[in-house]
C-alpha cells in the first residue's frame, strides 16, 4: 500500500483526515462554473420547453452522476499524489496519443465555439457597437491576458464571481416564471415521453460534463490541497459544486417548461437560442429581466472560456511535462500546490494558452472546414467514455493505495456514468454530417 502518512505543509499527518470546512470550498466551484456553458443551458430550455417537468428526474440523476466523477478524479490526485494524466500513462501509450490529438483538434474549434460564445450575449447588450466577431477577439484577448497574468488564487476568485452572477439570475429567471410546484415533484419520478430519451440522456450525461471534469484534480491540487488529509474537504467542495450545477438545470427547466413548453414556443439551437430567450423574456417581463438575463448569459459562457483556458492549459503543461520526464528517464515531482504555481507559468502552459486563443480566430471569418468538425465531434464524444472508464481501471486497481480504492457505490456509478457516455457518444458521432 502507498504511503499516506507524509507531512503536509502545516506538519500535520496526511493520513489524519482534515475537517470539512465550508471557507476551503473552491476547486468544484471552478468545475461547476466551467462546465456549465450557454450551450448546456440551450440544451436544458429545449428539453423543458418539449417535455415540460417530466425530465426533471434525468437533472438529479445527472447531478448525482458528475459527483461521481469529479470525487474519482479528486480521489486518486489525493490518494496517489499523481496528476490525472500520469495515471493515464500507466495504462499504455494509446491514452498518450489519444490525449495528444484531442487536445490539439478539441482546443482550435472550441476556441473560437467559446469566443463567439462569449460575444453573442455583449452584442445582444450593445447593438450599436462592434459586431459578433469583433467582441470575439476581445473576450479572446480578455480571457488569455487574464489566464496569462493571474495565477489560481485569482482566478478562483473570478470564477466565484461569475458563477455568483449565472445563479443569481438563472435563479431569479425561474421564480419570476412562477414554477408549479405540483407538476416539479411529479417530475421526479422516472417517465420517458415518447421521443424524450435523446433528451434525457443528454441531461444526465451532456450538463456540466466536459474535459474540465479531468481538470478537477489540478485544480484541487492548485488549492494547496496534496494529500489524503484533504479528501473530506474535496468531497463536500465537489457536492456542493455539482448540487449548484443541479439547481442550474432545473431553473433552466423550469423556465423552459412556464415560458416556453406551454405557448409552443421554439428556440434556435445552438447558443443563439438564448438570445431568442431574451427576447421572450422582453415581451413578458419587460427589457431590465431580458438585459439581466443577458449578462448571466455573459457570466455562463466567459466563466467557461477562462476556465478552460486555465484548467485544459494545466493538463497541457502536464502532458508536456512527463513527456519529456519519460524521454529522459527522470523522475517526476509529485502533484502539489507549489508545482502547479510553476506550471502556470511554464513554456507549455503559455503556449497551448496562445493555441486556444489565435489561431481558433481564423475560424470566426471561415466556416469550420469538414474533416475538422469530423475530427471535433469524434474526439469530443469519445473524452467522456474515456474519463469515467480509465478512472474505473486505475481506481480498482494497485495503483491507487488500497483503503482509497473504488467501492460497490463508486464502481456502479462510474460503470453507470461509463455506459451511459458510450451510448451518448456513438449517438453523436452518428449525427455527425458525414
Amino acid at each position: 500500500m502507498a504511503e499516506t502518512s507524509e507531512t503536509t505543509g502545516a506538519g500535520e499527518l496526511g493520513s489524519q483526515p482534515r475537517k470539512s470546512s465550508w471557507r476551503y470550498i473552491g476547486p468544484g466551484i471552478v468545475v461547476a462554473a466551467t462546465g456549465v456553458g450557454a450551450g448546456d443551458l440551450v440544451a436544458t430550455l429545449i428539453a423543458g420547453s418539449k417535455f415540460g417537468y417530466t425530465l426533471m428526474w434525468a437533472a438529479v440523476i445527472g447531478c448525482l452522476v458528475k459527483i461521481s466523477l469529479a470525487e474519482a478524479v479528486g480521489r486518486w490526485h489525493l490518494a496517489t499524489g499523481r496528476t490525472l494524466f500520469d495515471g493515464w500513462r500507466t495504462l499504455g501509450g494509446w491514452t498518450t496519443g489519444y490525449f495528444a490529438v484531442y487536445v490539439v483538434v478539441w482546443g482550435f474549434v472550441y476556441g473560437a465555439t467559446a469566443m463567439s460564445s462569449s460575444a453573442l450575449p455583449i452584442v445582444a447588450l450593445f447593438p450599436d457597437g462592434p459586431g459578433l466577431k469583433t467582441w470575439a477577439i476581445i473576450t479572446g484577448l480578455v480571457g488569455l491576458v487574464f489566464v496569462w497574468f493571474n495565477q489560481y488564487a485569482v482566478f478562483e476568485k473570478a470564477m466565484t464571481v461569475l458563477i455568483g452572477v449565472m445563479f443569481v439570475v438563472v435563479v431569479y429567471v425561474a421564480i419570476r416564471v412562477t414554477p408549479d410546484i405540483g407538476a416539479s415533484f411529479a417530475g421526479l419520478l422516472p417517465v420517458l415521453p415518447d421521443g424524450s430519451l435523446v433528451y434525457t440522456l443528454g441531461l444526465i450525461g451532456g450538463v456540466g460534463g466536459t474535459i474540465t471534469m479531468a481538470a478537477y484534480g489540478y485544480w484541487v491540487n492548485a488549492k494547496g490541497w496534496s494529500n489524503t488529509s484533504w479528501m473530506k474537504v474535496m468531497r463536500i467542495d465537489n457536492r456542493v459544486a455539482y448540487i449548484t450545477t443541479g439547481i442550474f438545470v432545473v431553473a433552466m427547466l423550469i423556465i423552459g417548461a412556464e415560458l416556453l413548453h406551454s405557448s409552443q414556443i421554439a428556440l434556435t439551437k445552438g447558443d443563439q437560442g438564448l438570445i431568442d430567450l431574451g427576447d421572450i423574456l422582453e415581451d413578458r417581463f419587460g427589457a431590465g429581466t431580458a438585459k439581466l438575463f443577458l449578462v448571466g448569459f455573459f457570466a455562463a459562457s466567459f466563466s467557461s472560456l477562462i476556465g478552460v483556458w486555465h484548467g485544459v492549459s494545466l493538463m497541457f503543461a502536464d502532458f508536456v511535462e512527463r513527456i519529456q520526464a519519460a524521454r529522459e528517464g527522470a523522475s517526476v515531482e509529485k502533484a502539489s500546490g507549489e508545482k502547479v504555481s510553476r506550471q502556470e507559468r511554464s513554456v507549455p502552459f503559455r503556449a497551448y494558452l496562445l493555441w486556444l486563443t489565435f489561431p481558433p480566430m481564423t475560424l470566426l471569418w471561415l466556416d469550420e472546414p469538414f474533416g475538422l468538425v469530423i475530427g471535433y465531434g469524434v474526439l469530443g464524444a469519445f473524452f467522456m467514455p474515456f474519463l469515467a472508464l480509465t478512472l474505473l481501471w486505475l481506481l480498482n486497481s494497485s495503483r491507487t493505495p488500497r483503503e482509497w480504492r473504488n467501492g460497490w457505490l463508486s464502481n456502479g456509478m462510474l460503470g453507470a456514468a461509463g455506459l451511459l457516455f458510450i451510448v451518448l457518444c456513438v449517438k453523436q458521432v452518428i449525427d455527425l454530417p458525414w
